[in-house]
């Protein structure tokens, strides 16, 4: 029996990335994210796992992609959406979400909203915080 055949064996991906992200260990990763991409073609965890690397990488375009996927494959799997609104946050601060229990450690609270103009034209604007 193949090692990534069932969910707690993904669970052990989860932490082994962490680990990889933790280390810089990013080739090593990336290998083990595409072997589960391979066993798990309709799980959103690996693309979400990629997503962290590749953002943790700089390569914020690409892990905005794997986000999306992750996104599509399961509209109700949240470290995906915490991660891509993380991605596209002004304020990032580096705290993906692994796993669901992770997403709250993820700011709620967006300081910046678009606001348009009478041409329809979008501008981003600093929220005043209700506290």
């Amino acid at each position: 029996m193949n090692e990534i055949a069932n969910p707690m064996t993904l669970e052990a991906l989860t932490e082994s990335i962490r680990t990889a992200v933790r280390l810089q260990d990013y080739a090593g990763g990336e290998h083990e994210i595409a072997e589960a991409m391979r066993m798990h073609p309709h799980s959103p965890v690996p693309h979400n796992l990629m997503g962290i690397l590749l953002a943790s990488h700089h390569e914020l375009l690409a892990a905005m992609k794997h986000f999306r996927a992750a996104a599509a494959l399961d509209p109700t799997y949240n470290p995906a959406r915490c991660n891509l609104e993380q991605c596209a946050s002004f304020t990032g601060q580096g705290n993906f979400a692994y796993s669901p229990g992770d997403c709250q450690s993820v700011p709620a609270w967006n300081p910046w909203k678009i606001v348009y103009d009478e041409k329809g034209i979008g501008h981003v604007v600093r929220r005043k915080h209700s506290c």
